[in-house]
C-alpha cells in the first residue's frame, strides 16, 4: 500500500497531551494530574530552530520548547524560565512524540547532513562551491540531485 501525502503529513497535526509528573511540579495538593498539550516538531520547525539557535543548546531546547506546546502557549522568555528538570521532560517528550531520538547535539547533524550531503554532490557533478549551492533554494537543489540521479540510472 503506497500512503498518501495527506497521510504522511497526518501526523505533524496531532496533538499529544502530556502528563507532567508531580515531582517537577510545586507541591499542590489534592489536584488533579497536571497535563499540557504539545505537538510533533516538523522538519521545518527543526531547520528553523537550528539557525536561530546558532549551536547554543539551551536556546535550541527553549525554541523546541516554545514551538511544541500547544497549551499553554508560552513566550520564549517564559520558557527559558521553565525549571530545568520541567524543560528537560519536556524536550525528551517532544523529541519522542516527533521521532527524534538523538542527542541534542545531533539535532544539528540530523537537519543539516542532508544538505551537506547535497552540497557535496552538486559540487562534484557540477563543479560549484558550497556558497554557490547554499544561494539556491531546496526546489532547486532537489532537481539537480534528481538530475544526477536520472543520469546514473541511466548509465
Amino acid at each position: 500500500m503506497t500512503l498518501s501525502a495527506e497521510t504522511l503529513l497526518a501526523g505533524s497535526r496531532l496533538d499529544h497531551e502530556t502528563a507532567i509528573p508531580a515531582e517537577l511540579l510545586p507541591a499542590d495538593d489534592g489536584a488533579a494530574p497536571a497535563t499540557v498539550v504539545l505537538r510533533p516538531l516538523t522538519v521545518r520547525d527543526l531547520q528553523r530552530i537550528d539557525k536561530a539557535s546558532h549551536d547554543d543548546e539551551t536556546l535550541s531546547a527553549g525554541l523546541m520548547i516554545q514551538q511544541a506546546l500547544v497549551e499553554p502557549a508560552l513566550s520564549l522568555e517564559q520558557v527559558l524560565q521553565l525549571p530545568a528538570g520541567l524543560a528537560r521532560f519536556l524536550v525528551e517528550r517532544i523529541n519522542t512524540i516527533s521521532g527524534i531520538t538523538t542527542p541534542q547535539d545531533a539535532l544539528t547533524e540530523l537537519v543539516q547532513a542532508p544538505l551537506a550531503r547535497a552540497c557535496f554532490i552538486l559540487a562534484k557533478e557540477f563543479g560549484w562551491t558550497p556558497e554557490a549551492v547554499s544561494g539556491m533554494t531546496i526546489g532547486q537543489i532537489l532537481m539537480y540531485l534528481e538530475m544526477v540521479r536520472g543520469e546514473g540510472e541511466a548509465a
